[in-house]
Protein backbone atom coordinates (compact mmCIF):
# COMPACT_ATOMS: atom_id res chain seq x y z
CA UNK A 1 0.00 0.00 0.00
CA UNK A 2 2.53 2.35 0.36
CA UNK A 3 5.45 0.71 -2.09
CA UNK A 4 7.03 3.78 -3.52
CA UNK A 5 5.23 6.03 -1.28
CA UNK A 6 6.88 9.06 0.07
CA UNK A 7 5.77 9.34 3.74
CA UNK A 8 6.01 11.57 6.87
CA UNK A 9 5.84 11.06 10.19
CA UNK A 10 5.41 14.52 12.87
CA UNK A 11 6.53 13.88 15.86
CA UNK A 12 8.92 10.97 14.78
CA UNK A 13 11.07 10.32 17.58
CA UNK A 14 8.39 10.21 20.19
CA UNK A 15 6.92 6.92 21.61
CA UNK A 16 4.70 5.98 18.80
CA UNK A 17 6.41 7.66 16.26
CA UNK A 18 9.39 5.51 16.81
CA UNK A 19 7.34 2.16 16.32
CA UNK A 20 5.40 3.36 13.55
CA UNK A 21 8.78 4.30 12.27
CA UNK A 22 10.38 0.77 12.90
CA UNK A 23 6.53 -0.67 11.37
CA UNK A 24 7.17 1.26 8.10
CA UNK A 25 10.31 0.43 7.75
CA UNK A 26 9.80 -3.33 7.69
CA UNK A 27 7.70 -3.23 4.78
CA UNK A 28 4.92 -4.65 6.12
CA UNK A 29 2.31 -2.60 4.29
CA UNK A 30 4.67 -1.48 1.23
CA UNK A 31 7.72 -0.30 0.69
CA UNK A 32 7.78 3.42 1.00
CA UNK A 33 10.58 5.56 -1.27
CA UNK A 34 11.07 7.68 1.21
CA UNK A 35 10.41 7.85 5.35
CA UNK A 36 11.00 11.77 6.92
CA UNK A 37 11.30 11.45 10.62
CA UNK A 38 9.98 15.37 11.54
CA UNK A 39 10.46 16.46 14.79
CA UNK A 40 12.09 19.60 16.53
CA UNK A 41 14.39 17.20 18.89
CA UNK A 42 17.63 16.90 17.54
CA UNK A 43 19.12 15.07 20.27
CA UNK A 44 16.14 12.39 20.15
CA UNK A 45 16.78 12.72 15.98
CA UNK A 46 20.26 11.94 16.70
CA UNK A 47 19.84 8.85 19.08
CA UNK A 48 17.09 7.60 16.44
CA UNK A 49 19.80 8.02 13.61
CA UNK A 50 22.90 6.45 15.31
CA UNK A 51 19.98 3.17 16.63
CA UNK A 52 19.65 2.46 13.17
CA UNK A 53 23.06 3.23 11.84
CA UNK A 54 24.13 0.03 14.87
CA UNK A 55 20.87 -2.28 13.87
CA UNK A 56 21.66 -4.86 11.15
CA UNK A 57 18.64 -6.54 11.17
CA UNK A 58 15.49 -5.26 9.04
CA UNK A 59 16.98 -2.32 8.55
CA UNK A 60 20.51 -2.67 6.73
CA UNK A 61 19.63 -0.48 4.04
CA UNK A 62 19.07 2.20 6.79
CA UNK A 63 23.23 3.63 6.41
CA UNK A 64 22.61 7.21 7.66
CA UNK A 65 24.04 9.48 4.74
CA UNK A 66 20.64 11.87 5.21
CA UNK A 67 18.73 13.30 1.90
CA UNK A 68 20.07 10.08 0.09
CA UNK A 69 18.57 7.06 1.95
CA UNK A 70 14.92 5.86 2.90
CA UNK A 71 14.95 6.98 6.02
CA UNK A 72 15.44 11.04 6.45
CA UNK A 73 15.90 13.03 9.44
CA UNK A 74 14.28 16.68 9.16
CA UNK A 75 14.46 18.95 11.92
CA UNK A 76 11.34 21.44 11.94
CA UNK A 77 8.20 22.30 14.01
CA UNK A 78 4.50 21.57 13.29
CA UNK A 79 3.76 25.42 14.70
CA UNK A 80 5.96 26.67 11.79
CA UNK A 81 3.83 26.76 8.63
CA UNK A 82 7.25 27.61 6.35
CA UNK A 83 8.55 24.70 8.15
CA UNK A 84 5.75 22.19 7.10
CA UNK A 85 5.20 23.19 4.01
CA UNK A 86 8.64 22.25 3.11
CA UNK A 87 8.23 19.38 4.88
CA UNK A 88 4.86 18.18 2.89
CA UNK A 89 6.32 19.01 -0.81
CA UNK A 90 6.76 15.84 -1.68
CA UNK A 91 4.86 13.71 0.74
CA UNK A 92 2.27 11.25 -0.15
CA UNK A 93 1.12 9.70 3.12
CA UNK A 94 1.34 12.09 6.46
CA UNK A 95 1.21 10.39 10.33
CA UNK A 96 0.39 13.56 12.14
CA UNK A 97 1.63 11.71 15.56
CA UNK A 98 3.59 15.28 16.74
CA UNK A 99 1.49 16.41 19.91
CA UNK A 100 2.14 17.76 23.72
CA UNK A 101 -0.06 15.10 25.31
CA UNK A 102 1.23 15.40 28.99
CA UNK A 103 -1.79 16.19 31.07
CA UNK A 104 -0.70 18.34 33.70
CA UNK A 105 1.90 20.21 31.27
CA UNK A 106 -0.97 21.38 29.40
CA UNK A 107 -2.80 22.22 32.11
CA UNK A 108 -0.28 24.81 32.78
CA UNK A 109 0.76 25.77 29.90
CA UNK A 110 -2.49 26.02 27.65
CA UNK A 111 -1.74 27.81 24.96
CA UNK A 112 1.37 25.95 24.48
CA UNK A 113 -0.94 23.07 23.84
CA UNK A 114 -3.31 25.14 21.56
CA UNK A 115 0.11 26.26 19.32
CA UNK A 116 0.87 22.02 19.00
CA UNK A 117 -2.30 20.25 18.92
CA UNK A 118 -4.37 22.97 17.43
CA UNK A 119 -2.23 25.38 15.36
CA UNK A 120 0.21 22.52 13.94
CA UNK A 121 -2.66 20.24 12.52
CA UNK A 122 -3.87 23.61 10.78
CA UNK A 123 -0.72 24.26 9.11
CA UNK A 124 -0.96 20.61 8.15
CA UNK A 125 -4.00 21.53 6.62
CA UNK A 126 -3.43 24.77 5.42
CA UNK A 127 -0.20 24.20 3.49
CA UNK A 128 -1.76 21.16 1.48
CA UNK A 129 -4.57 23.53 0.52
CA UNK A 130 -2.71 26.83 -0.07
CA UNK A 131 0.08 25.09 -2.00
CA UNK A 132 -2.17 21.94 -3.70
CA UNK A 133 0.12 19.70 -2.18
CA UNK A 134 -0.23 16.06 -3.99
CA UNK A 135 -0.75 14.46 -0.25
CA UNK A 136 -2.90 11.38 -0.68
CA UNK A 137 -3.93 10.53 3.64
CA UNK A 138 -3.48 12.39 6.43
CA UNK A 139 -3.69 10.44 9.91
CA UNK A 140 -4.08 12.07 13.15
CA UNK A 141 -3.34 10.19 15.99
CA UNK A 142 -5.92 11.29 18.73
CA UNK A 143 -6.61 10.29 22.37
CA UNK A 144 -9.72 9.49 24.84
CA UNK A 145 -9.17 12.30 26.32
CA UNK A 146 -10.63 14.35 23.63
CA UNK A 147 -14.13 12.53 24.08
CA UNK A 148 -15.81 14.58 26.60
CA UNK A 149 -13.00 16.66 27.40
CA UNK A 150 -11.97 17.67 30.41
CA UNK A 151 -8.69 18.74 30.53
CA UNK A 152 -6.64 20.80 28.00
CA UNK A 153 -4.43 18.07 26.22
CA UNK A 154 -8.48 16.62 25.45
CA UNK A 155 -9.51 20.19 24.35
CA UNK A 156 -7.08 20.31 21.73
CA UNK A 157 -7.59 17.09 21.07
CA UNK A 158 -10.94 16.94 20.03
CA UNK A 159 -10.28 20.25 18.36
CA UNK A 160 -7.33 18.22 15.94
CA UNK A 161 -9.92 15.78 15.15
CA UNK A 162 -12.70 18.91 13.85
CA UNK A 163 -9.56 20.45 11.76
CA UNK A 164 -8.89 17.65 10.36
CA UNK A 165 -12.15 16.22 9.01
CA UNK A 166 -13.55 19.91 7.89
CA UNK A 167 -9.91 19.25 5.99
CA UNK A 168 -11.96 16.85 3.79
CA UNK A 169 -13.95 19.83 2.67
CA UNK A 170 -11.19 22.02 1.39
CA UNK A 171 -8.67 19.66 0.58
CA UNK A 172 -11.03 17.19 -2.24
CA UNK A 173 -7.82 15.35 -2.99
CA UNK A 174 -6.58 14.24 0.19
CA UNK A 175 -8.03 12.19 2.67
CA UNK A 176 -8.10 13.25 6.21
CA UNK A 177 -8.72 10.32 9.21
CA UNK A 178 -8.06 10.30 12.48
CA UNK A 179 -7.28 7.53 14.96
CA UNK A 180 -8.55 7.57 18.92
CA UNK A 181 -7.07 5.46 21.64
CA UNK A 182 -6.42 5.25 25.12
CA UNK A 183 -3.26 4.74 27.51
CA UNK A 184 -0.27 3.23 25.35
CA UNK A 185 1.80 0.72 27.47
CA UNK A 186 5.10 2.03 28.33
CA UNK A 187 4.65 4.73 25.97
CA UNK A 188 6.99 7.66 27.29
CA UNK A 189 5.43 10.10 30.09
CA UNK A 190 2.38 7.23 30.83
CA UNK A 191 1.88 5.05 33.90
CA UNK A 192 4.34 2.33 33.77
CA UNK A 193 7.48 4.22 33.09
CA UNK A 194 6.61 6.10 36.52
CA UNK A 195 5.35 3.06 38.75
CA UNK A 196 8.69 1.30 37.14
CA UNK A 197 10.86 3.87 38.10
CA UNK A 198 9.15 4.12 41.71
CA UNK A 199 9.78 1.11 41.96
CA UNK A 200 13.38 1.10 41.04
CA UNK A 201 13.49 3.54 44.00
CA UNK A 202 12.26 1.46 46.58
CA UNK A 203 8.44 3.36 47.13
CA UNK A 204 6.17 3.99 47.33
CA UNK A 205 3.90 3.78 43.80
CA UNK A 206 1.63 6.39 43.89
CA UNK A 207 -1.54 6.02 42.71
CA UNK A 208 -4.24 8.86 42.40
CA UNK A 209 -7.60 6.94 42.60
CA UNK A 210 -8.00 3.15 43.60
CA UNK A 211 -10.96 3.49 41.39
CA UNK A 212 -9.68 4.90 38.60
CA UNK A 213 -9.88 3.06 35.12
CA UNK A 214 -7.72 3.32 31.55
CA UNK A 215 -7.93 1.70 28.50
CA UNK A 216 -4.54 -0.46 27.87
CA UNK A 217 -3.07 -1.17 24.66
CA UNK A 218 0.67 -1.56 23.63
CA UNK A 219 2.25 0.47 21.11
CA UNK A 220 1.92 -2.18 18.80
CA UNK A 221 -1.61 -2.12 19.13
CA UNK A 222 -1.72 1.44 18.40
CA UNK A 223 0.49 1.13 14.77
CA UNK A 224 -2.18 -1.57 14.13
CA UNK A 225 -5.28 0.57 14.46
CA UNK A 226 -3.10 3.04 12.76
CA UNK A 227 -2.76 1.00 9.67
CA UNK A 228 -6.21 0.13 9.55
CA UNK A 229 -7.57 3.20 9.02
CA UNK A 230 -4.61 3.77 6.86
CA UNK A 231 -5.97 0.53 4.58
CA UNK A 232 -9.79 0.95 5.38
CA UNK A 233 -10.79 4.38 6.53
CA UNK A 234 -13.40 6.96 4.72
CA UNK A 235 -12.62 10.61 4.81
CA UNK A 236 -13.46 11.75 8.04
CA UNK A 237 -14.25 8.98 9.97
CA UNK A 238 -12.48 7.81 13.36
CA UNK A 239 -10.95 4.72 13.94
CA UNK A 240 -11.13 3.28 17.53
CA UNK A 241 -9.79 -0.26 18.58
CA UNK A 242 -11.60 -2.13 21.13
CA UNK A 243 -9.37 -2.90 23.70
CA UNK A 244 -9.29 -3.98 27.19
CA UNK A 245 -9.72 -1.79 30.28
CA UNK A 246 -8.19 -1.82 34.31
CA UNK A 247 -7.83 -0.55 37.39
CA UNK A 248 -4.61 1.70 37.43
CA UNK A 249 -4.61 -0.11 40.96
CA UNK A 250 -4.24 -3.17 39.76
CA UNK A 251 -1.48 -2.28 37.38
CA UNK A 252 0.51 -1.74 39.92
CA UNK A 253 -0.22 -4.03 42.11
CA UNK A 254 0.82 -6.68 39.07
CA UNK A 255 4.14 -4.06 38.80
CA UNK A 256 4.77 -4.48 42.13
CA UNK A 257 4.94 -8.04 42.06
CA UNK A 258 6.00 -9.62 45.14
CA UNK A 259 8.27 -6.85 46.24
CA UNK A 260 7.43 -5.06 49.56
CA UNK A 261 6.67 -1.98 48.33
CA UNK A 262 3.88 -0.02 49.44
CA UNK A 263 1.20 1.89 47.63
CA UNK A 264 -0.10 5.66 48.15
CA UNK A 265 -3.41 7.58 47.20
CA UNK A 266 -2.48 11.09 46.46
CA UNK A 267 -5.73 12.51 44.58
CA UNK A 268 -6.29 13.10 40.94
CA UNK A 269 -3.99 15.55 39.45
CA UNK A 270 -5.23 18.81 37.50
CA UNK A 271 -7.24 17.98 34.53
CA UNK A 272 -7.49 13.52 34.72
CA UNK A 273 -10.65 11.92 34.77
CA UNK A 274 -11.98 8.89 37.38
CA UNK A 275 -12.43 7.15 33.75
CA UNK A 276 -11.91 7.71 30.41
CA UNK A 277 -14.14 7.67 27.35
CA UNK A 278 -13.47 6.62 23.46
CA UNK A 279 -16.80 7.60 22.45
CA UNK A 280 -19.59 9.24 23.68
CA UNK A 281 -23.48 8.85 24.13
CA UNK A 282 -23.51 11.54 21.29
CA UNK A 283 -21.16 9.55 18.81
CA UNK A 284 -23.26 6.24 19.62
CA UNK A 285 -25.60 6.70 16.98
CA UNK A 286 -22.86 7.29 14.21
CA UNK A 287 -20.87 4.19 14.84
CA UNK A 288 -20.48 1.39 13.25
CA UNK A 289 -18.22 -2.22 13.77
CA UNK A 290 -15.33 -2.43 11.05
CA UNK A 291 -13.10 -5.45 12.03
CA UNK A 292 -11.75 -5.68 15.24
CA UNK A 293 -12.28 -2.01 15.28
CA UNK A 294 -15.18 0.72 16.00
CA UNK A 295 -15.27 3.21 13.28
CA UNK A 296 -16.77 7.00 14.42
CA UNK A 297 -18.54 8.44 10.91
CA UNK A 298 -17.97 12.18 10.41
CA UNK A 299 -20.44 14.69 12.21
CA UNK A 300 -20.57 16.69 8.67
CA UNK A 301 -22.90 15.58 7.19
CA UNK A 302 -21.37 16.21 3.75
CA UNK A 303 -18.69 13.56 4.24
CA UNK A 304 -20.95 10.22 5.41
CA UNK A 305 -21.65 8.50 2.41
CA UNK A 306 -24.05 6.33 4.22
CA UNK A 307 -26.23 6.28 7.25
CA UNK A 308 -25.78 3.62 10.30
CA UNK A 309 -28.76 1.87 9.72
CA UNK A 310 -28.51 1.10 13.16
CA UNK A 311 -26.34 2.28 16.47
CA UNK A 312 -24.09 -0.33 17.60
CA UNK A 313 -23.48 0.87 21.04
CA UNK A 314 -26.77 1.88 23.39
CA UNK A 315 -24.08 4.18 25.59
CA UNK A 316 -20.90 5.49 25.52
CA UNK A 317 -17.82 3.16 24.97
CA UNK A 318 -16.26 3.97 29.03
CA UNK A 319 -13.01 2.24 30.74
CA UNK A 320 -15.30 1.89 33.76
CA UNK A 321 -17.27 -1.17 31.69
CA UNK A 322 -16.15 -4.45 31.38
CA UNK A 323 -13.02 -4.00 33.51
CA UNK A 324 -10.40 -7.22 33.61
CA UNK A 325 -9.44 -8.90 36.71
CA UNK A 326 -6.27 -8.72 38.46
CA UNK A 327 -5.57 -11.52 37.31
CA UNK A 328 -6.23 -10.75 33.22
CA UNK A 329 -4.37 -7.02 33.79
CA UNK A 330 -1.03 -9.10 35.07
CA UNK A 331 -0.94 -10.97 32.45
CA UNK A 332 -1.73 -8.44 29.90
CA UNK A 333 1.11 -6.55 31.38
CA UNK A 334 3.26 -9.94 31.17
CA UNK A 335 2.76 -10.28 27.38
CA UNK A 336 3.77 -6.68 26.55
CA UNK A 337 6.67 -7.91 28.57
CA UNK A 338 6.58 -5.33 31.21
CA UNK A 339 6.74 -8.08 34.33
CA UNK A 340 10.21 -8.90 35.38
CA UNK A 341 11.92 -10.88 38.22
CA UNK A 342 14.26 -8.29 39.26
CA UNK A 343 14.38 -4.13 39.77
CA UNK A 344 15.65 -4.00 36.60
CA UNK A 345 13.77 -1.36 33.76
CA UNK A 346 11.71 -3.44 31.70
CA UNK A 347 12.86 -4.56 28.82
CA UNK A 348 11.46 -3.25 24.81
CA UNK A 349 8.92 -1.03 24.46
CA UNK A 350 9.88 0.54 28.16
CA UNK A 351 13.38 1.35 26.14
CA UNK A 352 11.79 2.72 23.07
Amino acid sequence: MLTNKRVVVTGGTGSLGKVLTRRLLSGEIGEPSKIIVFSRDEAKQHQMRVEYMNRGAVTDEVIYRNFEQLLEFRIGDVRDYDSVVSVLRDADVVFHAAALKQVPACEYFPFEAVRTNVLGPQNVVRAIHEHDLPVETVIGISTDKACKPVNVMGMTKALLERVFMRANLDCRQTRFVCVRYGNVLASRGSVVPLFCEQIRNGGPVTITSSDMTRFLLSLEQAVDTVFAALREAQRGETYIPRVPSARIEDVARALIGTREIGTEVIGIRPGEKLHEILISEEEAHRTTARGDYYVIRPILPELRLSRVSEPLLEQEYSSADDVMSFDATAALLERNGLLTLDDRPPEGELLR
